[in-house]
């Protein structure tokens, strides 16, 4: 039986986007629309808010990273970092109007980012260096989710047609999707390996192999657009579909298992995420809420 539970934030119009656990094992999460990071204690289910320094800076991706978590100012052009008691500083990108989106812990230490305006991929060390990188990145790909395998940084290009491959020391690859245009976004990465990533206008999830050969799988509701995308520790494959408003779920062969209804209707739904207890949870961007899937 699968059911879904909803959290309401108590900041309106906050518009959650990204969310992941943070060290501390509760669900984090950004305001794209208060400008604000939001927390969700997993043990007593209420929320903690902190507001970026930054007024109306867009808050969108954020990573956990061992004692803090990281999160891009998509707005504000800036990366920022907040402690678990909600303290943040921010750190300005070089390049203006680069569109910081996507992040993630790398292999090497550091913060990795997407710049989604200018088609790059951009570090930054824990004392705020940051070093841009667009050798090998096509031009206008608007790179966007990333994450870790084999020592090296992934992601997708929503403009591109490609899932792209940058080494820690800024060597970029690229590799074709068969369906043109059918805009990647997220990615998340299987316990056997391969990069899952959902195709937006493709109405289905592409997944990566060891070799990296791309395979697509659609999901049943036409035009669902995907958003989010999370694998859980069974290997099942699990999806928001924003304009269906319903949650995908799908074997890692690619079968469809089923679709599942968001209580509230056009609720937005963006992000998923897993916690290492196996809780499932998502954002609802445009109804102001936090969703949970729970499975009996």
């Amino acid at each position: 039986m699968i059911a879904i539970r909803e959290y309401k934030i108590p900041s309106a119009d906050s518009r959650p986007y990204i969310c992941v656990e943070g060290p501390d094992g509760n669900l984090w999460f950004c305001e794209s629309g208060a400008s604000k990071i939001g927390k969700l204690d997993l043990t007593s289910m209420t929320f903690s808010e902190f507001a970026t320094p930054t007024k109306e800076s867009m808050p969108i991706g954020i990573i956990g990273a061992r004692e803090d978590l990281w999160f891009c100012e998509k707005a504000a052009n800036k990366i920022g970092r907040i402690t678990l008691a909600g303290d943040i500083t921010e750190f300005d990108l070089p390049t203006p109007k680069s569109g910081p989106d996507g992040i993630m812990f790398g292999p090497d230490g550091n913060v990795w980012f997407s710049m989604t305006e200018t088609s790059r991929i951009g570090r930054i060390t824990p004392a705020g260096d940051v070093t841009e990188y667009e050798d090998g990145i096509p031009r206008g790909c608007k790179p966007l989710s990333i994450v870790v395998r084999d020592g090296a940084l992934w992601f997708s290009q929503a403009a591109g047609d490609h899932v792209g491959r940058i080494t820690v020391d800024g060597v970029a690859s690229g590799y074709p999707i068969p369906t043109r245009g059918s805009q990647p976004r997220a990615m998340t990465v299987h316990t056997d390996g391969s990069i899952w990533f959902v195709q937006t206008s493709a109405n289905g999830l592409g997944r990566v192999d060891r070799e990296g050969k791309i395979t697509e799988h659609p999901v049943t509701t036409p035009e669902a657009s995907l958003r989010g995308v999370a694998t859980t520790a069974d290997g099942d494959v699990w999806a928001t579909e924003n304009f269906a408003n319903k949650i995908a779920h799908m074997a890692a062969d690619g079968r469809m298992i089923g679709e599942y209804d968001i209580p509230t209707p056009n609720s937005g739904a963006r992000c998923i995420a897993v916690t290492s207890k196996g809780r499932i949870f998502f954002t609802q961007h445009d109804s102001g809420s936090i969703g949970e899937v729970v499975r009996s």
